[in-house]
């Protein structure tokens, strides 16, 4: 997937201001209209998959972490993941077993 940046309705094309790519992109939009520029840029599809996990790791154990160094921050957010999905594991073993 290729990153997209929404364009703002009163975007600038001039040359003073901006990239080249940029200013094409901005006049691609104000052609095409915001309906069509979304989808055929795919913009605001995200993947309902890693979404979720995100937002559930968030409400169980919160959005601020502890760490300051990135490997720490790694660290702490690898743990998050990994005690999530071990929790995960565990309900269905258990749901498995009543069944």
């Amino acid at each position: 997937a290729i990153p997209v940046i929404k364009i703002r309705k009163n975007a600038s094309t001039d040359r003073q201001r901006g990239s080249k790519h940029r200013r094409k992109e901005v006049r691609e939009y104000q052609e095409k209209g915001y309906k069509q520029w979304a989808e055929e840029k795919h913009y605001g599809m995200r993947w309902p998959g890693t979404e979720g996990i995100f937002s559930a790791v968030k409400r169980k154990f919160g959005e601020n972490c502890v760490s300051r160094s990135t490997e720490g921050l790694k660290a702490e957010g690898s743990q998050r993941l990994w005690i999530y999905d071990y929790i995960n594991q565990r309900a269905k073993m258990e749901v498995n077993q009543m069944n």
